[in-house]
């Protein structure tokens, strides 16, 4: 099959587009702009556009499919030219169903928690030499690339976006995926730009449900309000499997699990991921795996990339680096440090990145989310603001928002690196979160600074 990628330099979409290199697709891609790891991995694999920019003359007659991604406008001219020819579009949403409509499906979906989730079955599936296809948004120890697409494989295990497919296509992906298991790991109001109140954000999560499959199941966090409702108001024929957080003890800044009178030592620690790893189990419970199994299998679980990710340690300092970008998972990753670590200091630095956090509305969210670190600073950049085209904020009001008197904000990146290398590097933890990278700081040079 020759496969050609609008928008081929998206987290998924060049995984996708590798994925399916692998399987013996002749694949070719485009896109207006490609930065790493994209890039890399891209040439790595000699699909890296020869040119940077979009050009109709790479749609033809030739091609069996177009696949579309978000990045790309709904008045591209490759785009225009394939709906002019009349060739095959899908979404990678539409394309990973398609490959996985005579599989078990496993999607799991939910604000926060999903990556960790989706990567945790992964890790006991690979132990436990279970062949599994996926998608999973994060690189993953032991996996070469995030996306796998095979023909003889039973499960196809997905990570469930919210947001949405294509720009031809506003569906949230996760409606798409059809699940045969569900998960549901918490709602935390996201994506302002397109769910502009809570309840049009929570309604997607009821129509998720209504999307499995006939006599399906739904796993779902039973600590979380706004899930526990929805999972209360899902059709009959479905199981429903609720989990919570699993008994554990922390001791010497080290993490067990308490299971059937049995301890069992985990690499990853914090309420948020002993939920998650319930979570997990349940799901690879219905597919076979006993809880000792998984239990076992799970002690060698470092986490995702850039999930709780551990850049550097010694006796009295450890500098962790994470994707936390919302109010809830800020609060919930913070909460983890210091539960695990209770004798030592926090310097906890958010960057205020996404289309929502950068939004004057959506900023009032983000009240007391920082609170329990014992030194907090967020920066944010106006270029950002300026190229999400947002209206300007400024730091009395994200000063303002956070409602904490001590709270350093900043608008260089620089001034946080400044503010980072005033404290006494001590019994004290460093936690650096973001989706973006606070405009190029190395976490690595930083932390061989501090240790």
């Amino acid at each position: 099959m020759k496969v050609h990628f609008i928008a081929i330099g998206g987290s998924a979409m060049h995984n996708l587009a590798i994925a399916l290199q692998k399987k013996g697709y002749i694949v070719t891609g485009s896109d207006d702009e490609i930065f790493d790891p994209a890039k890399t991995k891209l040439e790595k694999y000699n699909l890296l556009p020869k040119q940077i920019g979009w050009n109709e003359d790479n749609i033809n007659n030739d091609l069996d499919a177009v696949i579309l991604g978000m990045h790309a406008k709904n008045d591209n001219p490759e785009l225009l030219k394939a709906q002019k020819l009349g060739l095959k579009i899908y979404s990678y949403p539409e394309f990973l169903y398609e490959m996985s409509k005579d599989k078990t499906r496993i999607v799991i979906g939910g604000s926060h928690g999903k990556t960790t989730i989706t990567a945790m079955i992964l890790h006991v599936m690979n132990k436990m030499q279970i062949d599994a296809d996926y998608m999973v948004g994060a690189q993953l120890e032991g996996f070469e690339v995030m996306v796998k697409i095979s023909e003889k494989t039973k499960y196809m295990v997905l990570e469930g976006d919210e947001y949405l497919t294509s720009p031809i296509d506003l569906r949230p992906k996760f409606h798409l995926y059809k699940p045969n298991i569900a998960l549901i790991s918490g709602i935390a109001w996201d994506h302002i730009n397109v769910f502009p109140t809570f309840e049009i954000y929570l309604e997607q999560f009821r129509i998720f449900c209504q999307k499995i499959e006939e006599n399906g199941s739904l796993i779902y966090c039973n600590e979380d309000e706004n899930v526990r409702n929805i999972a209360q108001t899902i059709r009959k024929d479905i199981t429903k499997l609720p989990y919570g957080i699993l008994p554990h003890r922390v001791e010497n800044c080290s993490t067990k699990i308490i299971w059937q009178e049995k301890e069992y030592p985990i690499m990853v620690f914090g309420k948020h991921n002993l939920m998650n790893l319930y979570g997990a189990m349940l799901v690879c419970q219905q597919i076979g795996i006993s809880n000792e199994d998984f239990l076992t299998s799970i002690s060698s679980f470092k986490g995702a990339s850039k999930r709780m990710e551990l850049v550097k340690k010694n006796d009295s300092v450890a500098i962790y680096k994470d994707f936390a970008h919302s109010p809830s998972k800020l609060k919930a990753t913070i909460d983890a440090l210091k539960e695990q670590y209770p004798q030592r200091k926090l310097v906890a630095a958010m960057e205020l990145h996404t289309f929502s956090s950068l939004t004057k509305e959506f900023l009032l969210q983000y009240k007391g989310a920082m609170d329990k670190a014992d030194k907090a600073i967020v920066y944010f950049n106006p270029h950002t603001i300026a190229h999400k085209r947002l209206p300007e904020i400024t730091p009395e009001q994200v000063f303002e928002a956070f409602g904490r008197k001590d709270i350093k904000v900043c608008m260089q990146s620089s001034q946080v690196i400044d503010t980072i290398k005033e404290t006494k590097w001590e019994n004290t933890n460093l936690l650096m979160m973001s989706s973006g990278n606070f405009d190029g700081i190395s976490f690595n040079e930083l932390a061989d600074e501090l240790i």
